[in-house]
């Protein structure tokens, strides 16, 4: 029984210290903080944190990489199946409900993709996320969304252009703490990835 209880409590507290990240860096920025405000936040001391972490940074990049792992786990090793169940659908609903997801992940990981993506936030965090769906749309195997062969423009290009409006988009969504549901911002950003902006902004019939 033991080890149930230790497992228990190793991730409550890297919970709380990932909470107390995430307050600090709304607050302060990451740059201004130090480990003695997340341990004093955290309500641990110095030595627990140092058995988790080496250091803030070391903190900053464990939570980046198992949020990005458990996107590629929860969503890219999905796409198959999503993409068999909708040849029995139309088409053109294809890229929004492959988006809701991934808009369902980012809401239930808001607090931390807010500030990673915050102006206070990491900037190496975006190109970690554009790798990400670049795997998500484009990886060379047979199960992208999108085919090398069929493209009219080079890939990198293409992608750069997706994942950049993508991630404009998240920012404004989080940061703003607008309402919009994962599933009505996942019909917003394919209205204008699939028909394009001018389409989406009413000018283009």
């Amino acid at each position: 029984m033991g080890d149930t209880n230790s497992d228990l409590r190793v991730i409550r507290t890297r919970a709380s210290i990932k909470n107390a990240l995430i307050e600090l860096i709304e607050e302060k920025g990451f740059e201004a903080i130090t480990v003695k405000d997340i341990t004093t936040r955290a309500n641990i001391n110095r030595g627990t944190f140092y058995s988790h972490y080496q250091d803030k940074y070391d903190l900053m990049t464990k939570c980046e990489e198992e949020l990005i792992k458990e996107m590629e786990n929860k969503i890219i090793k999905n796409i198959p199946k999503v993409i068999s169940d909708l040849d029995t659908i139309a088409p053109n609903t294809s890229p929004f409900t492959i988006l809701v997801p991934f808009f369902e992940f980012l809401n239930q990981n808001r607090g931390l993709m807010k500030v990673l993506l915050g102006s206070k936030g990491d900037l190496s965090f975006q190109t970690r996320l554009k790798v990400f769906m670049r795997k998500a749309l484009f990886d060379d195997n047979k199960n992208s969304i999108f085919k090398q062969e069929k493209l009219l423009v080079p890939p990198e290009y293409l992608i750069s252009y997706i994942a950049s409006a993508h991630i404009g988009v998240i920012q404004e969504w989080l940061n703003n703490d607008r309402g919009e549901s994962p599933k009505e911002i996942a019909r917003i950003i394919s209205t204008m990835t699939i028909n394009g902006p001018f389409f989406a902004a009413g000018i283009k019939k």
